[in-house]
Formats: structure tokens, C-alpha cells, sequence
């Protein structure tokens, strides 16, 4: 069973919570999440090398892409880990909470997300995913073609309607 895999396949975006320790295996799934969320007592690390295996689950190729190749190499080459602070000042994790809030923080944003229109998410998410893999330059192509492919599908109540009026409710809340 490749749990990465059918992450990956997945179209809408994951929030990874992370309590304790994610290691090897843990720590390659958490990396296929969209967003991590990570609590104080939080710690990770990759220990591929020291028990002689290598990894097949994606963690060679995200980790560099998330806290960069110098950071990357120095967790997988030595299998030390690092806590929550740390992974939030590389930018592997998106914040840190206080244990008892991880679940609260993570749901809340679960919602915030559920707000957008149901059919812009997924597509929001492989326009970022699409364009990442790729040069700035055909990512901002890309971007233009789903633009306009988008923009001259979307209904007029979505921008009228609701969508707008949710927006502006939002904006008075400074959410």
C-alpha cells in the first residue's frame, strides 16, 4: 500500500497535524500533506540512512524542495532530529501551536478552506502544485491558461453572489 501515492492522487489539499515524533516513513507521509501544522512537542526526522534503507515514499525529493537542499541533506545524512521551532523557521512546517490546540488549529483551517467555492479548491491547488514543478516562466504561463480557462467558465453568481459577500463579511472580521 503506497499511502503517499494515493495522497498525491488526491485533489483537494491535506493538513498534515503533527504531535510527537514523524520519522522515516511518518515523516514522508507528513511531507505529502499540503499544509503541516505542528505542535510544541513536534519533532522530525529522517532516519532512512541510519537503519540502511532508502526512501521510496518521496522524502529525497520534497524535503530539499521545502526547507532547501543544504538542510535537506544535513537530516537525511546524519538522521538527527529537529523540534517544532526549528521546522517552522525552515519552512517545513506552516506554524506551531500548543499541543492542545493542534486539532482545533487544523479544522479551523479545514474550514477556512471549505469556504471557497467547492470546484476552484482543487484546481487552486494544481495550478500551485503544476506550476511549482516547473520554471517560473511556464508557471506563470500556466497560470494565465488557467485563468482564462476558469475565468470564462466561472458563473456570474460566484463573484456576484455569495462568493463576494463572504469575502467582504471576512475582510469587517480581519480574518
Amino acid at each position: 500500500l503506497n499511502v503517499v501515492g494515493a495522497m498525491d492522487a488526491f485533489p483537494g489539499p491535506i493538513i498534515g497535524a503533527v504531535q510527537g515524533a514523524a520519522v522515516t516513513g511518518g515523516f514522508e507521509v507528513v511531507l505529502a500533506c499540503d499544509l503541516i501544522i505542528a505542535a510544541t512537542d513536534a519533532r522530525f526526522g529522517d532516519t532512512h540512512g541510519r537503519v540502511g534503507i532508502m526512501p521510496g515514499w518521496g522524502m529525497s525529493q520534497r524535503l530539499s524542495r521545502r526547507i532547501g537542499i543544504a538542510r535537506a541533506k544535513e537530516m537525511s545524512f546524519t538522521g538527527n532530529f529537529i523540534d517544532a521551532a526549528t521546522a517552522e523557521r525552515w519552512g517545513l512546517v506552516n506554524r506551531v501551536v500548543p499541543n492542545a490546540e493542534l486539532l482545533d488549529t487544523a479544522v479551523k483551517l479545514a474550514k477556512d478552506m471549505l469556504e471557497l467555492p467547492a470546484a476552484i479548491l482543487p484546481r487552486y491547488k494544481q495550478l500551485i502544485d503544476e506550476g511549482f514543478a516547473t520554471t517560473l516562466e511556464a508557471g506563470m504561463a500556466l497560470e494565465q491558461e488557467f485563468a482564462r480557462d476558469w475565468n470564462n467558465s466561472n458563473t456570474e453568481g460566484v463573484l456576484a453572489g455569495g462568493g463576494m459577500a463572504a469575502l467582504q463579511a471576512r475582510a469587517r472580521k480581519g480574518a
